[in-house]
């Protein structure tokens, strides 16, 4: 379980296909690699994956076809960076929403607007994904916690602050480029108790 407070941005060094899965090496900033074990859950640009491997300077995950498939993982390479965070510890303060790192699907940023301080970003995402997505609801892009500002029925906007277009990948991200999208799972529960199968 995570909150959407993005620890880190790592990069990737190694990225190597194994038959329908992607092996990736991750070089952090500010996580030490010591304090990391294998078997540890990190989140990458929202995808919860478990460490496998531990170097001096880089930890490896394992992607596999479902989580290639349902990402933006599957076209991960060398020198992209991801933004990181570590599974939430007991007593851990919660400062974002619950995220599962358990993606729903991917958006397409459509709009960029600089409002001085901030920034607001407009994703493009499907139907199915924007039917759980409400005005002054969280959502998770890329991993991090967010206020939903819009929605509509093609689209969804966000506002970032400096710090968080500064300490995520977010403040990088041009017209076109993907994103993991995470919809509020309280969402999910709901409507499955509403309406059961």
């Amino acid at each position: 379980m995570f909150t959407g407070l993005v620890e880190d941005m790592g990069t990737i060094t190694r990225a190597d296909r194994r038959s329908d899965a992607l092996a990736l090496a991750i070089q952090p900033q500010r996580i030490a690699v010591s304090e990391l074990a294998v078997g540890d859950s990190v989140c990458h640009d929202g995808a919860c994956l478990t460490v496998t491997e531990l170097s001096r300077e880089t930890f490896s995950v394992l992607a596999g076809a479902e989580t290639l498939a349902r990402t933006t993982l599957g076209s991960a390479r060398v020198g992209k960076r991801v933004n990181l965070e570590r599974a939430l510890r007991v007593g851990d303060r919660l400062g974002g929403h619950w995220v599962t790192g358990h993606i729903d699907g991917t958006g397409e940023l459509a709009v960029r607007r600089d409002l001085g301080a901030n920034l607001v970003l407009g994703f493009r995402a499907t139907r199915p994904l924007l039917r759980y997505i409400v005005e002054k609801g969280s959502i998770a892009v890329a991993g991090v916690s967010l206020t939903v500002n819009a929605v509509d029925h093609e689209t969804f906007s966000i506002a970032i602050i400096p710090h968080t277009r500064d300490h995520t990948t977010l403040g990088d991200l041009v017209i076109g480029d993907r994103v993991n999208l995470e919809v509020d799972i309280l969402a999910k529960h709901v409507e499955k108790l509403l309406n059961p199968s």
